[in-house]
């Protein structure tokens, strides 16, 4: 019974990496194309991180009210 089970487990660990590898996108045929997708995905990168910089303002805002924290944002580095 353990010896089917080791034999198992090390059949499952040897096809993981095949199972979770992932193919590498197609080249596009088109630069001018590549060229348009590269800038809508760096404008939707941007965004995000606005989005999220935001977020995290809102949350370290609420965090310092409900603490009753005061005084202005730590310095940046």
């Amino acid at each position: 019974m353990n010896f089917r089970i080791l034999m198992m487990s090390v059949a499952m660990a040897a096809t993981a990496g095949a199972v979770w590898a992932k193919l590498p996108p197609a080249p596009p045929a088109d630069p001018a194309k590549a060229a348009e997708a590269k800038k809508v995905a760096d404008d939707a990168a941007k965004k995000d991180a606005d989005l999220l910089g935001k977020a995290q303002d809102r949350a370290v805002a609420n965090y310092r009210k409900n603490k009753g924290i005061r005084g202005g944002p730590a310095p940046k580095k």
